[in-house]
């Protein structure tokens, strides 16, 4: 009788274990939804910008406005100037376009590093990575690891996914990964000759007290806590899910629709990301008076999870695949933002001195 209940304890573990084994990419993404959806996500607030003093600076009223507008995974062929649009020239983007046409047109950059963050610090600083010790995109603790295991579930016909177990647990925790607080930001340069400076959306460099934007030269910062457009389920949202991404299945599973402001709580966006992050620029620019400003604003579009308003995805035509008809659509998002920046600096008339 021992050895019957042995053998079937024994039994029912292998099944047990082969089973897990077996879905074992979705237990880990089951686990990554769960500790997002324990993150406390408040109810949307508004946001007070020009909270800083303004400065004495002689010369501050005749220097320029800055305004540096980045896009992440943006495809150059996409800019209707370049290669003639989204989805083979269905969406235009004459926003960017009207950039290309009444300034300067660069056909040659060198980026800081083949991946995100680090190109980021670089555009910031004006310092390669190895000089100023950030090398690596700062990912959530156990990412790579996860990232790993999915991808070895899936047939994408992609390479294999690279992960080094060592290098990986001799970084530091996400949380103290970040560009060091000894490097000068071009947010720092301008707020000490006079100017206002606000970071709108993406930072992705460091969310440490020597890392953070407001660390980093910025008088005001509303960050992109994490990465939905809109919740998956909103009224509102077209979502298009890559099945061949092992990094679009985590982003899906372990990402909440979160914004901040100057470090406070995380709070609910006031709409679909891009519109979002625009309406609060505009804001930026309307409410700035003899004061310099400079403006970094970091769209998160067109990077996954491709999530595009339901007017946006209507507008742009029958696209197809649906994966494509989203992505275009969330260019014309883009591209509406950066028109209606546009649009604002010569409302207000400041146009020539931005």
């Amino acid at each position: 009788m021992v050895k019957k209940l042995i053998f079937g304890s024994s039994l029912m573990l292998i099944t047990m274990a082969s089973i897990g084994w077996f879905f074992r990419a979705e237990i880990l993404l089951h686990l990554a939804a769960q500790r997002a959806s324990a993150v406390t996500v408040a109810e949307h607030r508004e946001v007070t910008w020009a909270s800083a003093k303004p400065r004495s600076i002689d010369n501050a009223r005749s220097q320029p406005n800055v305004i540096l507008i980045v896009a992440d995974d943006l495809g150059i062929n996409d800019i209707s100037t370049f290669g003639g649009g989204a989805a083979n020239g269905r969406v235009q983007t004459p926003g960017i376009d009207r950039i290309a046409a009444e300034g300067v047109n660069f056909n040659t950059a060198y980026a800081g590093s083949a991946t995100c963050a680090p190109s980021r610090a670089m555009m910031l600083t004006g310092r390669y990575p190895s000089r100023t010790g950030f090398e690596f995109t700062p990912t959530p603790d156990g990412m790579g690891r996860v990232l790993k295991t999915i991808s070895g579930t899936m047939d994408s016909g992609l390479p294999p996914l690279i992960y080094n177990r060592a290098l990986a647990d001799a970084q530091p925790s996400y949380e103290n990964q970040g560009l060091p607080g000894s490097e000068v930001t071009l947010a720092e340069i301008l707020r000490d000759q006079g100017y206002y400076t606000a970071h709108i959306g993406k930072w992705h460099l460091g969310r440490s007290a020597e890392s953070n934007p407001n660390a980093q030269g910025f008088d005001d910062s509303l960050l992109m806590a994490s990465g939905l457009f809109l919740p998956e389920k909103h009224p509102d949202v077209v979502n298009a899910k890559v099945s061949f991404d092992p990094i679009d299945k985590f982003l899906w599973a372990g990402m909440s629709y979160a914004a901040s402001f100057n470090g406070s709580e995380w709070f609910e966006p006031g709409g679909y990301l891009t519109d979002y992050w625009t309406d609060e620029a505009l804001k930026v620019i309307r409410s700035s008076s003899d004061q310099p400003f400079f403006l970094y604003m970091a769209h998160w579009a067109t990077h996954t999870p491709l999530q595009a308003t339901r007017s946006d995805y209507e507008a742009v035509g029958d696209i197809q695949p649906h994966r494509l008809r989203v992505y275009a659509a969330m260019v014309r998002a883009l591209d509406r933002s950066v028109g209606r920046i546009l649009d604002t600096l010569d409302q207000k008339g400041i146009a020539d001195n931005t």
